[in-house]
Formats: C-alpha cells, sequence, structure tokens
C-alpha cells in the first residue's frame, strides 16, 4: 500500500473511534442532561446545559471530552449555509425521535457528517486510481456515502425507539390503572412514572419525565404532554394522551376506561402477531422448499439411484 492509502485507513480509524466514544458518551449522559435541555430550550431557546452542571468538580471522561470536541466543531458550522444543507426539517425530526433535538446535539451530529463525509473521501481517493469522469463520480460517490451514513444510523435509531415506545405502551396504560387503583390523582401517577418507575419504562418514562418537569415549570400539561402525543405518531399513545387530558381536566373514575383502553390494545396486537405468524409460515414453506426438499430427495431416492447404477455398470 502506499502512503496515501496508509493515512486514509488511519483516518477512517480514528473517526470511527471518535464517532463511537462520541455517541458512548451522549447516551450515558445523555439521560441527566436532556431532562433540563429540554426544559432551558422551551423557556429560553437555549437547549444545552453545559455538563459540568449535572457533575461540577468531576473530571470528564474520554467520551465527555470527544463529545466536547464533536460540539465545539459542529458549533463551527451552525447558522450558515451548510447547517441549513445538512440538517433540514427531517433531521431534526430523527434528531427529536432519537432524544437529541438540542443544539448540542445538532452540532454533534453536524460534526459527524462532515467528518465522516471527509474521511470517506480521502479513503476513496486512496484506494482508487481513475482519472477525469470517473473520478469525479468517485468523489460526489465518497461524499455523499459519507454525508449519509449518520443519517442511516439514526433512523436506525429513531425506529428503534418507536418500536420500544410500541412495547412499553401496555405496561404504561397497567401502571397508571395501578396507580390510579391505589388513589393516585392523574398528576400524581405522571410524577410517580416519571420519577421512581422509570427504570420500568426507558423510553415513555423519560419523556414523562421531561414532561413533568415543563409543567411544573409552567407549562400546561397539554403543552408539557405535546411532544408526547406528536413527536412517536403512534395513534395508541395519541389516544392514551388524549385520555389523560381530559381526566387531568374534569377527572373522573379513569379506571374502567384504561383497562378497557389496555384490552384493546392487547387485542389489536395479538391480531398483529397472528398476521405476522401467517406471513412467516407462508414464507418458510418456501424456504422449506429450497432447502429441506433437495435433501430430503436425496435421502429417500439416493441408494435407488445408487443401487441402478450398480446394475447398470454390471450389465454393461
Amino acid at each position: 500500500m502506499n502512503a496515501a492509502l496508509w493515512f486514509a485507513l488511519a483516518l477512517l480509524l480514528l473517526a470511527a473511534g471518535v464517532a463511537l466514544l462520541g455517541l458512548g458518551g451522549w447516551v450515558r449522559s445523555g439521560r441527566e442532561q436532556r431532562s433540563e435541555s429540554a426544559l432551558r430550550s422551551a423557556l429560553r431557546g437555549q437547549a444545552d446545559a453545559a455538563p459540568a452542571d449535572a457533575g461540577a468538580g468531576a473530571s470528564p471522561g474520554t467520551g465527555q471530552l470527544t463529545l466536547g470536541w464533536l460540539a465545539a466543531l459542529g458549533q463551527r458550522f451552525s447558522g450558515g449555509q451548510i447547517e441549513a444543507a445538512l440538517l433540514a426539517q427531517e433531521d431534526r425530526l430523527l434528531l427529536d425521535l432519537g432524544g437529541w433535538n438540542t443544539r448540542r446535539g445538532a452540532a454533534v451530529y453536524l460534526a459527524l457528517r462532515l467528518l465522516l463525509a471527509l474521511i470517506v473521501l480521502l479513503l476513496a481517493l486512496g484506494l482508487t486510481d481513475t482519472s477525469g469522469l470517473s473520478r469525479l463520480m468517485v468523489v460526489i460517490g465518497a461524499l455523499a456515502t459519507g454525508l449519509l451514513l449518520p443519517k442511516f444510523l439514526l433512523s436506525g435509531w429513531a425506529r428503534r425507539r418507536r418500536r420500544q415506545v410500541e412495547r412499553e405502551l401496555p405496561l404504561l396504560i397497567d401502571l397508571l390503572r395501578l396507580l390510579q387503583g391505589v388513589g393516585f390523582s392523574m398528576d400524581q401517577s405522571l410524577q410517580m412514572l416519571g420519577d421512581k418507575l422509570r427504570d420500568a419504562l426507558p423510553v415513555l418514562g423519560q419523556e414523562i419525565q421531561e414532561a413533568n418537569v415543563a409543567y411544573m415549570h409552567g407549562r400546561s400539561r397539554a403543552q408539557s404532554l405535546r411532544r408526547l402525543n406528536e413527536t412517536y405518531a403512534d395513534e395508541d399513545l395519541g389516544s392514551l394522551v388524549q385520555l389523560i387530558l381530559q381526566v387531568h381536566a374534569h377527572g373522573g373514575a379513569v379506571q374502567e376506561p384504561l383497562r378497557q383502553f389496555s384490552l384493546r390494545l392487547r387485542e389489536a396486537r395479538r391480531n398483529t402477531l397472528k398476521e405476522k405468524v401467517g406471513k412467516l409460515s407462508v414464507k418458510m414453506t418456501v424456504v422449506m422448499m429450497l432447502t429441506l426438499l433437495p435433501a430430503l430427495m436425496l435421502v429417500l431416492a439416493g441408494p435407488a439411484l445408487v443401487a441402478l447404477a450398480n446394475t447398470l455398470t454390471k450389465m454393461g
């Protein structure tokens, strides 16, 4: 390999390490910072609190340092044409679904896109030996790959959180029924879900906690639950939010509506699973025909074919 290729490979490994360390630190520190960041974004328009607010006096780890370096790099391009081109409304929606739609999160995402675009471009130029129009196509393809790779990863993370919300929703309804049954009000139930039962609901518990923080600082219950109602685009979750808002505004017994809602939701999930199992059976039939049938024919017809071949050999 020539020197340019070795240099490009080293840069690619460096970028991968930076991305993994940054995202690891992002995920580890996100839960402690996200509630405060969301509230400051709503009240002051400044989305990020400094990491030192949560851990003053503690020395930052490698992940935090890498995250800070990426955020500083991304903030250099904030507010310009590059940010407008690389942070479209779709990207901000994905950041919102991932729980990272803050100024710091957007800066890290922007830095990752630019850094990976440069690394992939250098790697492509080092691995290919073309000229003219072919070289131009390689450059365009490498830039597109580097720019789109973080978006693909973020889309996968957003889909994972949506599936997690769907899995957590029945448990959320059951916990609400339980808390209402022991005499809690709707506000007390939501506070308990956000404070004490957050580990049972990793995604929805975090969202409820952020809604509680916003509610305690003067927002209405409808405004505090708007993100939960609109971001995940889940019809059942939206229906539950509407039920919570009605009970919060008008009061009344909510155990029976929650029980009926839970039964309907579980029945719908059961029907969906039955449909998936039916489709999977059809797909497995094709797989069995392509894999098991040849082996079965070989086992059943193999001895007869061997005996026939021996007989023909003796006759010849």
